[in-house]
């Protein structure tokens, strides 16, 4: 993707969520993986949590982090799939925010070339909402790396060209 070096990086301040029942700080090798990338990208770590795979939970954490000025992008991992218990992408269309399709679409697409029709099983999603922007992606590390270095990595980088989120954020409230 192109970089036009001669533009300033901005560095964004992320918010890490891991959804899951079952994972601790301990064993939060998805949530350990991003801290990982956007920080070795020069981003900062605004914060980091891990809740239940409960809709209540996940919309109240994600309002705070959204109201939170010190907060640009949120990111989640986990509760994506087709289970029962899986409800993240509920939890963000209950944010009335603005739906960003594209990224589902290409997290997908992305995600075919290495693990094929098992992509279908992902409900990857993201939204703006009152100008925080929110991904979220599914629980493994794999996952989170290809979404970060497919999309995320220059999406989120301010010298990205022809466009980048980066460059909207100012705009978001419009």
């Amino acid at each position: 993707m192109p970089i036009e070096p001669a533009r300033p990086f901005k560095p964004v301040r992320i918010a890490i969520l891991t959804i899951s029942d079952s994972r601790s700080t301990d064993d939060d090798t998805s949530g350990d993986k991003l801290v990982e990338l956007l920080t070795g990208a020069g981003h900062e770590l605004a914060a980091r949590a891990i809740i239940r795979d409960e809709t209540d939970l996940i919309v109240s954490r994600l309002h705070n982090w959204i109201d939170d000025p010190a907060v640009d992008v949120v990111i989640t991992t986990g509760g994506t799939g087709l289970t029962g218990r899986d409800v993240t992408p509920e939890a963000l269309h209950r944010l009335d925010g603005k739906d960003i399709p594209g990224f589902g679409e290409l997290f997908r697409w992305i995600s075919f070339q290495k693990i094929g029709t098992s992509t279908i099983q992902s409900r990857a999603c993201a939204v703006v909402a009152r100008g925080t922007y929110i991904f979220a992606l599914p629980g493994s590390t794999g996952a989170v790396t290809d979404a970060w270095e497919g999309i995320l990595e220059s999406q989120l980088d301010s010298r990205h060209r022809p466009c980048n989120f980066i460059d909207l954020i100012p705009r978001l409230m419009e």
